[in-house]
C-alpha cells in the first residue's frame, strides 16, 4: 500500500477508454506514442506494473513501472544493478496539470519502490521534453547520457539512486 494522498490502482481492461483518451489529449500526445489499448496489453505481467493514479477517487494519471532487465540486453537501462525498475508516467486530466501533482505522486511512487528494495530507479524522457526533465531533476535524478536513440524512441537517460541501497 502506498503511503500518502495518491492511489495506485492496477490498471485493467474496464481502463482501456480512460488511458485512451488521456492519450489524445495533447499535452500527452506530444510525448506519448498514441495506441489503442488492447485487453492483453493491460494483462498481468511480471515485468511491468501499471496503475492508474488517482487522488480522492478520481483518477486523473498514468504510471508504469518495470523491471529494466525484463527486456533483453539491449535495453538502454540493462547495465543498472539486478532489481532496478524503470519509471514512465503522464497526467491525463488536463485541469490537474501545473498544480504540483506529477513530482508529488511520482515521489511517493518512488519511496514506495525505495522501500521494496529497489536499487536505481531510471526514466527516459524525450529530450525536448524540458518540463519533464526538470521535474525529474526536481526530484533527484541526475541526467547520465546526451540524447539516445532508442528502440522506444530518442531519450536522454536519468538515475535516481536509493539512498538506503548498499553500494
Amino acid at each position: 500500500m502506498e503511503d500518502g494522498p495518491y492511489q495506485f490502482r492496477p490498471a485493467t481492461a474496464h481502463d482501456m477508454p480512460l488511458l485512451a483518451g488521456w492519450q489524445r489529449q495533447p499535452h500527452v500526445a506530444r510525448w506519448w506514442e498514441a495506441s489503442e489499448y488492447e485487453a492483453n496489453d493491460l494483462e498481468p505481467d511480471p515485468r511491468v506494473s501499471l496503475w492508474i493514479v488517482e487522488l480522492d477517487g478520481r483518477p486523473f494519471g498514468f504510471m508504469q513501472d518495470y523491471d529494466v532487465h525484463g527486456w533483453g540486453a539491449d535495453h538502454h537501462f540493462a547495465y543498472l544493478p539486478q532489481g532496478s525498475r524503470g519509471i514512465d508516467q503522464y497526467i491525463g486530466e488536463p485541469d490537474m496539470i501545473g498544480k504540483g501533482h506529477g513530482p508529488k505522486f511520482m515521489r511517493q511512487r518512488i519511496e514506495t519502490l525505495f522501500g521494496a528494495g529497489v536499487p536505481v530507479i531510471g526514466t527516459d524522457p524525450h529530450p525536448d521534453n524540458a518540463r519533464a526533465i526538470k521535474v525529474y531533476s526536481g526530484l533527484g535524478f541526475v541526467q547520465t547520457s546526451g540524447p539516445t536513440e532508442t528502440p522506444w524512441g530518442r531519450v536522454v537517460r536519468m538515475e535516481l539512486k536509493n539512498p538506503g541501497a548498499a553500494t
